[in-house]
């Protein structure tokens, strides 16, 4: 651990007050294990949430952006994953922990909400990027940390890794900063279809494949051609794809006196979808006071406060599985712009009103005793959420719908540090630390819905009224009598407490070597009893080559070794594991996952379907060692970073199916084991002279990660979960596919099974013309899911990020591109397109059709004609047919700026300093993914098309400080 370099302030640290609080010194290095942007960096993109500024930034930050909807939620990978993305829960369980001035803030909802939920596809709630919070002009610097020895003083809460933000602080000299961009993002072309066009694309299957009867029950929309709904123009896209307009201005004052400094800021902002009149609104405030009554007592106030306001997607599959009400799907939305405008209407009359507030907030206090320090915090981070739905009763075969939902996520930290620190003869320096803290954590939810109002005009759910039961029911009106108005009410809680007490001692010794040891002790109130406990070391060094053997060389300014290794307790994120067995409470007479009574009111049932929980659970850890180089060549022109890690996550938890026998469909038992092994590597140089007037700064980074799985519990070879399949020696991020290998034009290319004759089969239904060659790896003569394997990764094995940043005189010049290499994507989107009879046979929740249904996607032609009616179902996603290599680079950034500062000084105005700039976002994107953007796939690896477009931004933006 470098104590050279000044860190990062950890919980309970404070920021000094007055002239002591200037930027931190940090090595100019930017190393590969804790990435450093700072505010000058940060600014140079307008960007709204902080996902978005970071992607391409560090090496081994992996981000997801699954739609270019604003508000949603994205997702961080740090170095790999640390169990099988398989579902919501899952990925939540990945995130590494966002640090904002030494508080861990809860950067998602809690999935506990999915238990009640019968389709995954959002949340309940409001479902917003917390992080949205976060105004990138009241940010210093960001931090990724990945190595424990510098991340490793957050104990569990490092175990995915740290991203620290540095907010900016009070100054004692006065200063107005105001900071806004406007710009307009803008749709990409589409090419429309019809029902002509539609119609067009399944004669082929028809004039090939149907029989009479087959060819008599086409889809209802498309029997009548002069059917202007559907075979009329098809120019919906003016109503659902527009210029979307982006802006945020920021202004904040800082000054004070010898022992009081402040800073307020306050700040709006909005970020507009280009499609489905999407968009998320920010109005936030910040204050920060540092004071120091005694030399010898520091005292440092934070108070930030937002609200998000978010417009939410129309998609028809998202209210339906929110509604848990499927109409008749037979007819899809009209493309025709009149017929698309009536519906628009209807939907008009509904409302969905997101809106979440945040509130995070801190009082430090910093004794100074000589060589001796007292920190003491008390940080508060606080986010709630409502949501009012209405949708009328002609949106929903008569059947109208209301529901409302509160939720808050509520985490109190509570630190305690004190350090010792000396320098003996300047040779020897030791610094000593002792730590607690504790953190509580309560998140809670109230959700109720209702069908079948009396009127559309009224508008309301009330669960609270004295004669309404908290269950289902029919509402009962002294006046008029029991009314149809059948309704549901859910209420859950889970906590979770984690206390933490830990030592840390680092040595140097003539700014050669160093050396560094931490202790901690965590426990989790979330663990069971007989391992309430973790106890994990942490162990750095660092070898200054350069100081100890190079002094006199000038051609090496900065030459680093440095390894760590150690281990950090994972924490169990739901409380449901803590007791052993369990009970759960099943309301019934609802679709969603629960066992119906028959009373339907609610029981206690055990836990059959979320699995068998016993005792004897362990804590889940990280091990992790890192080993890496930095060094600094001519003057820091050239500057480089490479780390070598291998993280292993023990203990995992995943549900093994079993237990059978006793009416479970699983068991939740720990014993996975996953190890993730990679490089990161960061280059930073100056490509051109000193004396040239013309400076070009460059910059790439790059993460190599494979990922394999170790082990399963019980010392099982391989699971089959749903549609993956775990196997011990493989990536856990791969997909399970039957290998296509054309087609079967003819019955004679069916090859026979020469033991009995007739054709081989698939899961026992004989192939015939028409169907798939899906290879029979196993030489049974039958394919089934024996003959899958594993293929592709759902996360990229290479990913990084390329800058170039150009000066001439007041001229600036920035280009920001990333990449991902040897990822894959299953288009599931395309799969949808030409499973079509099987889509259309079943009114279930994969036939909606959404108005982009009429909305060419990709190249047909690159697909074979196979038989849909075939009971293989030829066209399944389960198949290497749409496994595609969605690698990519794009340049995610393109802005030119021009700096005003020494004119105003020329003037002598009351401007310090000033810059204007332009930028374009998006701008282009190299990839051999047949669909739309290789991005916009989230934690599944499946594109279902379902991701709004990420769209081209244009914008020109001021700062300006006086």
């Amino acid at each position: 651990m470098d104590t050279t370099a000044s860190k990062r302030k950890p919980a309970g640290q404070a920021a000094a007050p007055r002239n002591l609080n200037k930027p931190k010194k940090r090595d100019s290095l930017k190393k590969a294990s804790a990435v450093l942007l700072d505010s000058a960096e940060i600014t140079k993109l307008p960007g709204f949430v902080l996902q978005q500024y970071l992607k391409g930034r560090a090496s081994g930050l992996y981000i997801e952006e699954p739609t270019g909807e604003p508000g949603s939620v994205q997702h961080f990978f740090i170095r790999g994953t640390s169990v099988p993305l398989i579902s919501a829960r899952s990925a939540y369980e990945t995130q590494p922990t966002v640090v904002v001035d030494g508080i861990p803030v809860i950067s998602e909802d809690h999935p506990f909400a999915y238990d009640i939920q019968q389709y995954d596809f959002t949340r309940i709630g409001p479902a917003t990027n917390l992080l949205g919070n976060l105004d990138l002009d009241n940010i210093a610097s960001i931090e990724v940390l990945k190595d424990f020895s510098e991340s490793g003083k957050y104990g569990p809460r490092a175990a995915n890794g740290i991203i620290y933000i540095t907010t900016k602080k009070p100054g004692s000299q006065k200063k107005i900063s105001f900071n806004t961009y406007i710009g307009v993002a803008t749709p990409n072309s589409v090419t429309t279809l019809n029902g002509a066009s539609e119609n067009n694309f399944r004669k082929p299957f028809y004039t090939k494949y149907a029989t009479k009867d087959q060819k008599q029950s086409i889809a209802p929309y498309l029997r009548d051609s002069l059917y202007n709904v559907y075979y009329g123009p098809s120019n919906w896209t003016d109503l659902y794809y527009k210029n979307a307009l982006q802006y945020n201005a920021n202004i904040s004052v800082s000054g004070g006196n010898k022992n009081t400094a402040f800073r307020i800021a306050v700040g709006n902002g909005r970020s507009s979808g280009v499609a489905d009149g999407t968009a998320l609104t920010r109005f936030n405030a910040a204050m920060a006071l540092d004071m120091q009554p005694a030399k010898w007592l520091d005292l440092t106030i934070s108070f930030d406060g937002t609200q998000l306001l978010r417009d939410r997607n129309k998609n028809l599959r998202d209210r339906f599985a929110d509604v848990r009400y499927l109409p008749d799907l037979t007819n899809p939305v009209s493309p025709n712009k009149l017929y698309y405008g009536q519906y628009l209407n209807e939907y008009n009359k509904s409302f969905d009103n997101n809106k979440s507030n945040i509130a995070d907030g801190y009082l430090n206090s910093k004794l100074t005793f000589g060589k001796f320090t007292v920190n003491t915090r008390l940080a508060v981070d606080y986010r709630e959420g409502y949501r009012d739905e209405f949708f009328p009763s002609t949106l929903l075969e008569t059947n109208s719908y209301v529901a409302n939902y509160f939720g808050y996520d509520q985490r109190v930290v509570i630190n305690n540090t004190i350090s010792y620190k000396t320098d003996w003869r300047k040779t020897h320096f030791l610094e000593l630390e002792a730590g607690q803290d504790l953190q509580m954590d309560t998140y809670r939810y109230n959700y109720g819905y209702a069908y079948h109002g009396t009127s559309d005009y009224i508008k309301l759910n009330i669960f609270d009224s004295p004669t309404t039961p908290t269950l289902a029911f029919f509402s009962y009106n002294p006046t008029l009598g029991f009314l149809n108005t059948l309704s549901y009410r859910f209420v859950d809680q889970t906590k979770n407490n984690l206390e933490s007490f830990y030592a840390n001692a680092n040595y140097r010794y003539q700014d050669k070597y160093q050396f560094s040891l931490m202790l901690r002790a965590d426990g989790s109130s979330n663990q069971q009893p007989t391992s309430r406990w973790f106890y994990s070391p942490i162990l750095s060094a660092t070898w200054h080559i350069k100081n100890d053997l190079l002094k006199a060389n000038s051609t090496i300014n900065m030459l680093d070794a440095k390894a760590s290794y150690g281990f950090a307790g994972h924490v169990q994120q739901d409380d449901r594991f803590a007791a052993g067995p369990q009970y759960t409470v099943d309301i019934g007479y609802t679709n969603e996952p629960r066992l119906g009574t028959y009373t339907g009111d609610a029981t206690l049932n055990r836990p059959y379907t979320a699995g068998w929980v016993g005792y004897g659970i362990p804590w889940a850890y990280v091990e992790q060692l890192n080993a890496g180089l930095d060094i600094a060549l001519w003057k820091n022109k050239l500057q480089a970073s490479v780390d070598f890690y291998s993280r292993t996550d023990h203990n995992e938890l995943i549900n093994v199916p079993g237990f059978a026998e006793y009416g479970y469909a699983s068991a939740v038992m720990p014993g996975m084991k996953i190890n993730n092994t990679g490089v990161d590597a960061e280059i930073t140089a100056e490509l051109l002279p000193v004396k040239s007037k013309l400076k070009w700064t460059s910059s790439v980074n790059i993460n190599y990660n494979h990922n394999e799985l170790k082990a399963l519990p019980g010392g099982l070879s391989q699971i089959v979960i749903g549609t993956h399949l775990l196997r011990v020696g493989n990536a856990v991020d791969q997909y399970w596919v039957f290998q296509n290998q054309g087609i079967y034009n003819n019955s004679a290319e069916v090859p026979l099974n020469p033991n009995t004759g007739s054709p081989i089969t698939f899961q026992g239904i004989p192939f015939q013309a028409g169907d798939p060659k899906w290879k029979d790896n196993n030489g049974d003569y039958t394919v089934d899911n024996n003959d899958k394997v594993l293929k592709g990764h759902s996360m990229p094995v290479v990913s990084g990020g390329f800058n170039n940043d150009f000066r001439y005189k007041n001229w600036g010049l920035a280009i920001n591109m990333y990449y991902n290499l040897g990822r894959n994507i299953v288009n599931q989107d395309m799969a949808k397109r030409f499973d079509f009879i099987n889509q259309e046979s079943t009114n279930n929740i994969n036939a909606v059709k959404e108005i982009t249904f009429w909305e060419k996607r990709g190249d047909y032609g690159r697909y074979p004609i196979y038989n849909p009616w075939s009971p293989v179902i030829p066209y399944r996603t389960d198949q290497d047919l749409f496994l595609e290599n969605a690698s990519f680079i794009k340049m995610r950034s393109l802005s030119l700026s021009y700096d005003l500062t020494s004119f105003f000084a020329r003037k002598k105005s009351t401007i310090s300093k000033m810059l204007i700039y332009t930028s374009i976002s998006n701008v282009f994107t190299i990839t051999p993914y047949t669909g739309r953007d290789p991005e916009l796939v989230d934690y599944t690896g499946y594109d279902t098309g379902y991701g709004q477009p990420i769209a081209r931004t244009y914008s020109i933006g001021v700062k300006m400080d006086l």
